[in-house]
């Protein structure tokens, strides 16, 4: 029994900092590659309303629906491909999956890898047909999918009228607002990821200071406190008020690049806060994390990352991931 307690759940956290006007910066391409998220919370220090500019993207996200039971093989079909994969970017999520044991499962690979939008998998090609085959007769599989779309044209194609054979349902993220006062908050400085004795605190500290505040832990404790000893990282300063909005839903990668643009507007003009922090969760049941990364979500099911947005336009990145997962980028 020892032994298994010793072997702790390995989890990964990477930081690393830029600025926004670098041209080698990288904030975009690791947004773009975080697919299947469903939480963005902001935080903006020393602000009693969150930005209208933020508040309308958030309220913009676009809609996602659940469609129950249908069949994998739908997905392939031609028209499905040319109207929802060809013309923009799909992304799917499927729930309640149930796949017999028989004698050729075990023969199977673990992920199959079907590229839908190469120009030859087509109806008549030998690979088409020998997927369409193993999905609509040898092993027919039926799954729930949330589904959101984001065209790349323009043109709006509703995926609930195309499922209409189909219990579809449309839904849209919410969006709730908190205003936190006399809270504690560490000191950054924005070139200092590791922090600088006696003068800011590292970016890891930071990461735990936010998780606890934005989870409304109280991070005043006492050293005989029964529940928890955690205090605020030092050196720090008391905020008279702090912004915290959540935003809820299955948001995609074009979403929060917007939302990311909408803060770096933020301090064009004067403002108090020093630095604005986004933190984006993926889903815990993920099948990928970063890119085509498969992701483990046996034992814990971590996957996020947060940007530190400072006013003169540093960042700081950190990702996150738990056990069987692979690296971020």
């Amino acid at each position: 029994m020892l032994q298994n307690l010793e072997k702790c759940a390995r989890h990964l956290l990477v930081s690393e900092k830029s600025n926004l006007r670098n041209i080698k910066s990288r904030h975009r391409k690791h947004v773009e590659s975080h697919h299947f998220n469903y939480q963005v919370s902001i935080l903006i220090p020393e602000c009693g309303l969150m930005p209208p500019g933020v508040t309308a993207v958030c309220r913009t996200l676009g809609d996602y629906y659940l469609v129950k039971q249908l069949q994998l093989h739908e997905m392939l079909e031609p028209e499905f491909i040319n109207k929802f994969v060809r013309k923009g970017f799909l992304y799917v999520l499927s729930y309640n999956t149930r796949i017999d044991q028989d004698n050729c499962i075990a023969l199977l690979p673990t992920d199959v890898t079907v590229h839908l939008r190469d120009a030859t998998f087509v109806p008549g090609d030998k690979r088409y047909n020998r997927v369409m085959w193993a999905l609509k007769e040898k092993k027919p599989l039926t799954f729930d999918f949330l589904m959101t779309w984001h065209p790349s044209d323009g043109e709006e194609t509703s995926l609930k009228s195309y499922f209409m054979g189909y219990e579809c349902k449309r839904y849209q993220p919410t969006l709730s607002t908190r205003i936190l006062n006399n809270i504690d908050c560490p000191v950054l400085l924005s070139k200092e990821l590791k922090g600088k004795d006696n003068e800011s605190c590292s970016s890891q500290e930071f990461l735990e200071w936010l998780g606890a505040v934005s989870s409304d832990i109280d991070c005043n404790n006492q050293a005989d406190n029964f529940l928890s000893t955690y205090c605020c990282p030092w050196p720090s300063t008391v905020l008279d008020k702090a912004c915290l909005c959540t935003v809820s839903g299955f948001i995609i990668p074009e979403g929060i690049n917007l939302i990311v643009d909408q803060l770096r507007q933020y301090f064009e003009e004067p403002k108090l806060a020093q630095w604005v922090s986004m933190t984006v969760h993926g889903f815990a049941d993920s099948p990928v994390s970063w890119g085509e990364s498969e992701h483990g979500y046996h034992k814990g099911g971590e996957n996020l990352y947060n940007f530190v947005l400072f006013r003169n336009q540093d960042y700081w990145l950190h990702m996150a991931v738990g056990t069987h997962s692979g690296c971020p980028p």
